[in-house]
């Protein structure tokens, strides 16, 4: 073999099946010995360079031999070295050319372990183009493949259709007896394993033969035969007769093989993964593991695209252009047509005589019945001439019953739908004044609601169905005259008048007023009325009026109503008394005119006292309130600044305002005197931190003292210094603070009257065997006494009440001008006791010094 066969073999071939791509290696390139001497590499060079002018001459060679002249210039002071001696340069690419061959090997290595993935195994057709794209052909490629245990072999051919016309039904029947595959079926049993597919069928070890198989299904048979008839015996039976047609017609190979092929297939477009296919046919379905990953390799390389015409036939049919197939399969020999040229001729065929029927249907007026005989027709050959542009023109049915109504300053259109289904089928609307529209482009097109429609302009509006590129026949309606009301009406009232205003539409001639049935006089953006009655209701009919050539047209108008009132009187104080459990009385004189809310504002009020305000600009924060005889009762319900106003219409007059806190009344206040001090209980207010107990004696200046909880629950309630004769007027009132402010919640008031005052004295008269007590008893003013007891208590303790004692002595109706002293026998009694006298409560009795009161200590 001559140099330049030699050199084509080894290196020019490999490098133009790589894409024209020279060798990265310049010991391969150069064909340079492995002990490198400057003679021997200027000798090689020359003869390798030879070797590419010669093969420049073939075309096949032209652009490879153009590239490795272009980067040998590159190299050319590489090789001047070497020829002069110094072979550094060489040997430093060449060393750089090996970590670049092992790189560019790495790198086919991992693409050809990432094809090959889990299963291990690659066509040969993917182990060309890897070893194509890196460079690694040949003997080179293989000692890759051969470091990570890679198989290449072409997937084995699986068949496309089920060989058993009934085979679906019989899988349902086989889902419903629970039974994972037809082969567990006939065997009886689904803990069968050690599957094999490809060289017969083989289970456990053992082959399935007809006779055996034969047997196997027989023996199923008795078994289901001797089961009560229900749905799985009747399931049972369909697939017994797939199992007996396919031992009969000897196929049953080739339907048990199926049976696994197109449940892999099913995992397959469920997007299940290489490995994931793997563990479903081992541990699934049973098959022996070098038989299922030869299988799962099988069905994961379906799909491949064919070459050549046959390849080219199934790209049109798959691309829906059967007709372009179809005149391809006509310029081939008859010999040389593929099967996807029958598939072509029937779908063609099919095509034409969906197109006739379509045509006929259109001419019998169902253009919905062509166009879905269109639709199926393209599904099969979408390239047929005529086909696209026939469905194209046929419209669908129009809408029916088209309405147009005005509302407001806009058009709205209703209709009922086109009785079409077929295909996409919009409705359209345009509008044209004067005339009603002839086709879909002779108007403007507006939605369903025209909302910019002229003024005062007969309008006509037509409807269509459009279905691609076809409209159907218009549907008019109208005339139809937008004359719009005058906008933002507002009445406003005050004392003895109202006022109106609103927008005027620019198209309206005037605007015109009746106040109820009487015209008033107005403007064209309002009025102003003065011939109205406080209290009561007027109606008003504000209306534009339009000119129509020389008639004038009135528009139905705004109908109004509005209650004229004298100005609201505000409430300039008010008190706060508690009404209940949680509400207060506000306590002030009603006001002649308005009506009296209340308010709870988070701050003092932006207006002062007396200041009349539009009602609309009050906050809403009102607070639940109900008429009262001398006020309002309200239930706060939260802290803040109470404000009353009072309301008329659209005016209303602010009112005094206090702050309030939310805190509920003390309860069940009492105050007792007790000679000279007044002792004050209740209960207590809920969370307040203290009260303020306010108190007058006598009419006097108001004292007031603030009570913590704890002083209150210590002293046993307050006790306030008043003198025994003077009436005194209590109220106790819970407080909190807030910002440094103190609030005080509702009050509750208890009086105690003044009562006379009647002072005793005890003193113990005569001899000592018979010892007289004297009563001297003195009013400040002349008094009856209605009841006085005289008590005697033995022991240490005073009596505090009559019943704690025994009666000595009782006087009624006794009138006490001033001083009087009684005398009653001095008791004997065994130890020390008490003496005491007990009155009526319109009377306070002053007990005199203990020593007194108490005897024989």
């Amino acid at each position: 073999m001559s140099f330049d066969d030699d050199y084509k073999k080894r290196v020019l071939e490999p490098a133009r099946a790589a894409g024209d791509q020279p060798p990265e290696d310049l010991r391969a390139r150069y064909v340079l010995p492995e002990k490198l001497t400057a003679e021997d590499v200027t000798a090689r060079v020359k003869q390798v360079r030879q070797c590419w002018r010669r093969s420049r001459g073939q075309l096949k060679y032209r652009k490879l031999i153009d590239r490795l002249e272009a980067e040998h210039r590159g190299l050319g002071p590489v090789f001047a070295a070497a020829e002069q001696g110094d072979l550094r340069p060489l040997e430093q690419r060449l060393r750089g050319g090996d970590e670049r061959n092992a790189r560019r090997r790495a790198e086919v290595r991992n693409r050809l372990l990432d094809a090959a993935g889990p299963l291990r195994v690659l066509s040969p057709a993917e182990c060309s183009a890897i070893g194509k794209a890196g460079g690694v052909f040949g003997a080179e490629l293989s000692q890759l493949l051969r470091i990570d245990g890679l198989e290449v072999h072409e997937p084995d051919a699986l068949p496309a259709a089920p060989p058993y016309p009934g085979y679906g039904k019989a899988r349902e029947s086989l889902e419903v007896l629970g039974s994972r595959h037809l082969l567990a079926f006939l065997l009886g049993s689904d803990r069968i394993g050690g599957i094999r597919l490809f060289d017969g069928v083989w289970a456990g070890g053992t082959a399935i033969d007809p006779a055996g198989a034969g047997r196997a299904l027989e023996r199923v048979a008795g078994e289901w035969a001797r089961r009560p008839r229900d749905t799985s015996t009747t399931n049972a039976e369909t697939v017994l007769i797939a199992l007996r047609t396919a031992l009969r017609e000897d196929f049953l190979h080739d339907l048990l093989r199926y049976d696994f092929i197109a449940r892999l297939r099913e995992r397959r477009e469920q997007r299940a993964s290489d490995q994931a296919l793997m563990d479903f046919a081992v541990r699934g379905l049973g098959v022996e593991p070098n038989e299922a990953r030869r299988l799962v390799f099988a069905v994961s390389r379906e799909g491949g695209t064919a070459s050549g015409p046959a390849g080219r036939m199934r790209e049109l049919l798959d691309a829906g252009n059967a007709h372009a197939a179809a005149l391809l399969a006509e310029g081939l020999p008859e010999q040389e047509l593929p099967p996807e040229a029958a598939e072509a001729g029937q779908r063609v065929a099919a095509a034409s005589w969906l197109l006739d029927e379509a045509l006929e249907l259109t001419g019998r007026g169902d253009p919905d019945g062509a166009w879905t005989r269109l639709e199926d027709a393209l599904r099969l050959a979408a390239d047929l001439p005529g086909l696209r542009e026939h469905q194209r023109r046929l419209p669908p049915l129009p809408p029916s019953e088209v309405e147009a109504e005005v509302d407001g300053t806009s058009v709205r259109l209703s209709w009922k739908p086109s009785p079409s289904r077929a295909g996409q089928i919009l409705h359209e609307v345009v509008r044209r004044p004067g005339r009603p529209p002839r086709d879909s482009s002779d108007g403007t097109p507006v939605a369903s609601v025209d909302l910019e429609p002229p003024v005062n302009v007969p309008l006509f509006y037509a409807v269509y169905t459009r279905r691609g590129e076809a409209t159907s026949e218009p549907v008019p309606v109208g005339p139809v005259v937008l004359r719009p009301e005058p906008t933002r009406v507002e009445l406003a009232s005050g004392d003895g008048m109202v006022t109106g205003r609103w927008e005027c539409p620019p198209e309206a001639a005037r605007v015109d007023v009746l106040r109820d049935g009487v015209p008033v006089p107005a403007g064209r953006e309002g009025f102003t009325d003065r011939d109205v009655r406080n209290g009561s209701t007027h109606r008003y009919r504000v209306y534009a009026v339009y000119i129509d050539g020389v008639t004038e047209v009135e528009t139905p108008g705004v109908l109004v109503s509005v209650t004229p009132h004298a100005l609201p009187d505000a409430v300039t104080s008010f008190d706060v008394e508690p009404y209940a459990q949680d509400r207060l009385l506000l306590r002030f004189p009603i006001p002649k005119h308005g009506l009296v809310e209340a308010l709870l504002l988070d701050r003092e009020p932006p207006w002062p006292t007396g200041a009349l305000v539009p009602r609309e600009e009050l906050p809403a924060h009102r607070v639940e309130s109900t008429p009262h005889a001398r006020g309002l009762v309200v239930r706060p319900g939260a802290s803040g600044v109470l404000l009353v106003v009072t309301v008329a219409g659209a005016s209303a007059a602010v009112g005094a305002f206090r702050r309030h806190v939310d805190l509920p009344a003390p309860e069940g206040l009492t105050a007792v005197r007790r000679g000279g001090e007044v002792e004050v209980g209740f209960g207590w207010p809920g969370d307040a931190a203290a009260v303020a107990v306010t108190y007058e004696i006598a009419g006097g200046p108001a004292k007031r003292i603030g009570v913590s909880r704890a002083a209150y629950t210590a002293g046993g309630g307050v006790h306030l210094p008043v003198p025994e004769g003077d009436p005194v007027r209590v109220s106790v009132a819970g407080t909190s603070e807030h910002g440094g402010t103190v609030l005080t919640g509702p009050a509750v008031t208890a009086s105690v009257a003044a009562p006379p005052v009647v002072r005793y004295d005890l003193a113990v008269t005569g001899p000592l065997w018979k010892r007289v007590l004297a009563l001297t008893l003195t009013p400040d003013r002349p008094v009856r006494l209605e009841r006085l007891e005289l008590v005697v208590r033995d022991g240490r303790v005073m009596p505090r009440e009559p019943s704690e004692g025994e009666l000595l002595e009782v006087w009624e109706d006794m009138d006490l001008p001033d001083e009087t002293v009684l005398r009653v026998p001095m008791p004997r009694r065994p130890g020390p006791f008490w003496l005491r006298c007990f009155t009526g409560p319109d009377v306070e009795l002053s007990d005199p010094p203990v020593r007194r009161l108490q005897q024989g200590a």
